[in-house]
């Protein structure tokens, strides 16, 4: 890219100097546009994945609560056998 205004003094080493800084900011312009890009179709992906992942998530919280009550439960009732048992063998030693 070249300047519209170029001094009337300055040595070709000096001239060559801006318009390698040019290019080099050209460079970085361009850099930083297309990371930003990247960026935004990253966090783009990221939230569509999250949508899809949001009823997979709700759905594991609510079988995890249920798997906890059943477990609970589970254990009740192995107490509840366990103490009809017991009053079954008193029955029968008596």
């Amino acid at each position: 890219m070249e300047s519209a205004v170029q001094p009337a003094e300055g040595s070709p080493s000096e001239l060559e100097a801006l318009a390698s800084l040019e290019e080099r900011i050209r460079r970085m312009a361009e850099l930083v546009a297309s990371l930003r890009a990247q960026r935004d179709s990253a966090l783009a992906e990221l939230n569509a994945a999250r949508q899809i992942a949001a009823p997979a998530i709700d759905e594991a919280r609510k079988l995890r609560a249920e798997l906890d009550g059943l477990r609970s439960e589970r254990v009740q009732v192995r107490k509840r056998i366990e103490k009809l048992l017991g009053q079954m063998d008193s029955l029968s030693g008596s």
